[in-house]
């Protein structure tokens, strides 16, 4: 069996700023991602395991605080 490695994929807005950033394995996302405004501030930021969202994902006011947690996994789920 040969281990699959991630790719890492940059998506831009037609401005150039970044609109997400995070590894794709088989063409689903996995691993670490992190979603930003159209103004560049993070909006939102988890972890991926094979297209499944996992674990704490953390969502940003434009300031960079923090406004709100959600766990994502086998008994949870937002």
């Amino acid at each position: 069996m040969v281990e699959q490695i991630p790719i890492e994929r940059h998506e831009v807005y037609t401005t150039g700023v970044t609109k997400s950033r995070g590894f794709e394995l088989d063409g689903e996302m996995h691993g670490q991602w992190e979603f930003y405004r159209l103004d560049g501030s993070l909006m939102r930021s988890g972890e991926f395991d094979r297209g499944t969202q996992i674990g704490v994902w953390r969502t940003y006011a434009r300031d960079g605080r923090l406004v709100k947690e959600t766990t994502f996994g086998p008994d949870q789920s937002a």
